[in-house]
């Protein structure tokens, strides 16, 4: 019998079949990002003016970058962090950004993990006629949203400590078809809804005296943040790949299914939001206090909130596995634990973290910890502001410039020709080398604040 190689060993595992990983991959990019984070994006950046920036970014770094993790991943058989070393000693540390960024955003994201599945909670027993005073009061308390924190780690270790094929492939192979299916339920209902048609000729028509610089640099954070890039988590689901896999057409697939997603998820919120006299521009808030008020307004919009935050959860979980994932490949990998005692330990981890996130929202608020940014955070903000401003864009941008100066552009081509066809190899080459890593450096100056001082 063929022996395996350590990174091959039944503890790594591989997927079963392609619309496993599939399902698995998009399901790592479609999360929270794209049913709470695009629609309020929107609203806030001039509706189709966004829209339109945000899907030729997509097509522009969204495959690229995709491409450049999968092809990283699936060469090495390796975790984020191993797979770097192996391509080029000491380089390591490039996968290591991804793994730390994907540990501390999963501690605060199962926090907001756990005030989904409030809300599916209050789609039942309600949540009041105080929307904005519901929702403070709850997350601001000491004890319920830790508990529901810890339920959400809980439902996302069982399914990874299961293993790949086993317990991730199987479980997105159920929870993302119902997502679209949910999905859909709830855009139907919404652009019938009576007045929704001005919500959906914000959402459509794009004014291009609204796309400045601003909206640019939304769009480009959204598209990057939201399909799981620099993260290590595609280079993890991309070294359970065989050999045989077309890594173009995944690449190619992923990001359009992703971004499908989130442009439904406008369609589902917005046109709503304009049908009930809302504002499309509320922000954060949007889907906690605006929705709720929202349903409560529809017919049957009991039943319609339940689907809703369901859909949610769904998303919220789907992502959170994945970023599981990448932490517990490190552990099985590089410290040789087994699955089972890496999902453990990181879980314990990951909660205990996640307690100050949440306490941080009441009775924490107080406790503060300055950045060098000149500001001071809450527990929450401070894990916020080091993943998403800074240790994703840094990764983002090293991976390309490691593809494209240190591995080597043909080396990245020959492994992407082992599944089938390149047909997009000179269009490629030119923008893993070049043009993304001009993108994501201004995404990186921007969210530093270095971009307003240089144009201001």
């Amino acid at each position: 019998m063929q022996q395996l190689k350590p990174e091959q060993t039944p503890e790594r595992g591989m997927w079963s079949s392609r619309f496993g990983f599939l399902m698995a991959a998009v399901g790592s990019a479609v999360g929270l990002g794209n049913l709470w984070k695009f629609p309020y994006l929107a609203g806030e950046n001039g509706g189709g003016a966004f829209v339109l920036v945000y899907v030729g970014l997509v097509v522009i770094l969204g495959f690229t970058l995709m491409l450049a993790e999968l092809s990283i991943g699936r060469h090495t058989n390796s975790d984020a962090y191993g797979a770097y070393n192996k391509l080029k000693k000491g380089w390591g540390f490039i996968g290591g950004f991804g793994i730390l960024a994907g540990f501390l955003i999963l501690s605060y994201y199962s926090v907001v993990g756990g005030w989904v599945l409030k809300y599916v909670v209050a789609s039942i027993t309600g949540v009041g006629a105080d929307k904005a005073g519901y929702f403070t009061n709850f997350i601001t308390s000491s004890v319920e949203p830790v508990l529901y924190h810890l339920l959400f780690m809980g439902i996302t270790a069982f399914i990874v400590i299961r293993g790949v094929s086993g317990g991730i492939e199987k479980a997105v192979k159920i929870v993302m078809p119902a997502l679209f299916i949910m999905l859909m339920v709830i855009v139907l209902r919404s652009v019938t809804l009576e007045g929704a048609s001005e919500g959906l000729k914000y959402y459509l028509t794009p004014n291009f005296s609204e796309i400045t610089l601003k909206v640019f640099v939304a769009a480009l954070g959204q598209v990057f943040f939201s399909l799981s890039l620099g993260m290590g988590c595609m280079v993890t689901y991309g070294s359970y790949l065989s050999k045989q896999e077309d890594l173009e057409k995944d690449a190619l697939l992923i990001p359009s299914l992703d971004s499908l997603v989130a442009i439904m998820a406008g369609f589902a919120i917005l046109p709503a939001v304009f049908a009930f006299g809302f504002a499309p521009g509320e922000g954060p808030g949007l889907m906690f206090i605006t929705l709720p008020a929202v349903f409560e307004s529809m017919p049957l919009g009991t039943i319609f909130s339940l689907i809703f935050f369901i859909l949610v959860f769904f998303a919220a979980i789907s992502s959170s596995i994945s970023l599981m994932e990448v932490t517990v490949a490190f552990g099985i990998d590089r410290l040789k634990w087994s699955r089972k005692v890496s999902v453990l330990v990181f879980t314990t981890v990951m909660f205990v973290i996640g307690i100050g996130a949440s306490l941080s929202m009441g009775a924490w608020s107080d406790f503060l910890i300055p950045w060098i940014d000149g500001n001071s955070y809450g527990i929450f903000d401070f894990l916020d502001v080091v993943t998403s401003y800074y240790l994703l864009p840094l990764g983002g941008l090293l991976s390309a410039l490691f593809i494209g100066f240190v591995w080597g552009v043909p080396n990245a081509v020959k492994e992407i020709k082992t599944g089938g066809n390149f047909r997009t190899e000179k269009l490629w080459s030119v923008l893993i080398k070049y043009i993304v890593p001009i993108l994501v450096f201004v995404i990186l100056l921007s969210t530093t604040g270095l971009l307003d001082k240089i144009i201001g």
